[in-house]
């Protein structure tokens, strides 16, 4: 049998650095994944897709938010979609799985499962899901331990779905949180368990793994990085699942840090390697850097000019934590062509500077945009 593992689509997430233009743009790319998803299975012969959990990004998501994923689903006819709730999107009284089948958005299709027990998903293999349901966000119990006692047919195949943290494998916390045994696909003899929670794909042992987050929503993410989904095939109840992951994300997201720039060359070595993450193109490429170092004034242009507003036209989204400062000294006042009051302002500025201190900062900041800005006038004149 093959099938499609996937999980924490986060539908309507939301990203708080993100202006207006780009947090539409990724919400809409983790809409259109689903479309993805579907493509990968009719392409893999997979004739279901099981999907372990945070669906929806809140349990109360707005009205279009709600029926966007049922109706990617929909457009699948030939696809059998298996849902479980996550910490996200739990299975409470009046949550996102009760909206659905009170407005009838559910797919015939879509199979919403929130009761644990078996279903059998694939009478030709004799296929059966084992559904972990999260009844609210977080639980101290492993709610994967009925599938040890759970009966199914002579020789069926046995598949487990859950949302949660692998005990002895997760830290912290979140560790605490929807426990899942280490060894629960041996324990329960199950051909394989297919894991939702972190984002990016992890496999913990030859039989359980996560698949990850098919859209990548961030910059440090546990695992591989997410933006995959897996493709799973098992031969039979005792037999080693083959486990494919294939690239199912838009967006390309990377985290650059102790960036250091002191010439001209630094910057444009920069330049290089934000847009070598995706040469091709570019502007699927979500980069965050943390800028830091001293420039001169030719030089603090040309950053301007190349990251703030070149490099930052080209990329997705470029989030920048820092930034490099002015190393200006008394031989680049004689550049400011301007009036005595400027120059009087700006050689007292210099002197805090080189004072130090709290006003040493402010005072470096204040020059910086001094001669910015009078290079911005100096360039409207000409």
């Amino acid at each position: 049998m093959k099938f499609i593992h996937t999980s924490d689509w986060q539908i309507g997430k939301t990203f708080s650095f993100a202006d207006d233009d780009t947090l539409g743009a990724l919400q809409a790319a983790r809409v259109d994944v689903v479309r993805n998803i579907g493509t990968l299975a009719r392409q893999e012969g997979a004739s279901c897709v099981l999907v372990a959990g945070d669906i929806y990004e809140h349990e109360t998501p707005e009205r279009r938010t709600l029926h966007q994923p049922m109706e990617r689903m929909r457009q699948f006819p030939d696809v059998q979609w298996h849902l479980i709730p996550g910490n996200h999107d739990a299975d409470t009284p009046e949550g996102v799985w009760a909206r659905l089948r009170r407005e009838d958005a559910v797919p015939d299709n879509v199979h919403l499962h929130t009761c644990p027990q078996a279903v059998e998903i694939d009478k030709a293999h004799n296929a059966w899901l084992l559904p972990a349901v999260l009844k609210r966000r977080h639980t101290l119990s492993d709610l994967t331990d009925y599938m040890n006692d759970e009966v199914t047919p002579p020789d069926a195949l046995r598949i487990g779905l859950a949302h949660g943290s692998v005990v002895g494998f997760s830290n912290g916390q979140e560790a605490e949180h929807n426990p899942i045994a280490l060894d629960r696909a041996k324990q329960a003899g199950l051909a394989y368990l297919g894991l939702g929670d972190w984002h990016g794909f992890c496999q913990i042992d030859a039989r359980t793994c996560y698949s990850g987050t098919p859209e990548t929503d961030r910059f440090v993410t546990g695992g591989a990085g997410g933006g995959e989904t897996l493709v799973v095939t098992v031969d039979g109840p005792c037999a080693q699942p083959v486990i494919s992951r294939h690239r199912t994300g838009k967006y390309i997201w990377r985290k650059l840090e102790d960036i250091v720039l002191t010439n001209d060359e630094d910057i444009e070595a920069l330049e290089a390697r934000v847009r070598g993450i995706n040469p091709d193109n570019p502007s699927v490429v979500m980069a965050w850097l943390e800028v830091s170092g001293l420039l001169g004034v030719d030089d603090l242009r040309k950053y301007e000019s190349v990251i703030l507003t070149r490099l930052q036209s080209a990329v997705a989204c470029l989030r920048i934590t820092g930034a490099p400062q002015l190393a200006a000294g008394a031989q680049d006042l004689e550049r400011l062509d301007a009036s005595a009051t400027v120059k009087v302002a700006a050689q007292e500025l210099l002197q805090m500077v080189e004072q130090g201190g709290e006003e040493g900062v402010v005072a470096r900041e204040a020059l910086q945009r001094l001669f910015l800005f009078w290079h911005e006038v100096e360039g409207g004149a000409a």
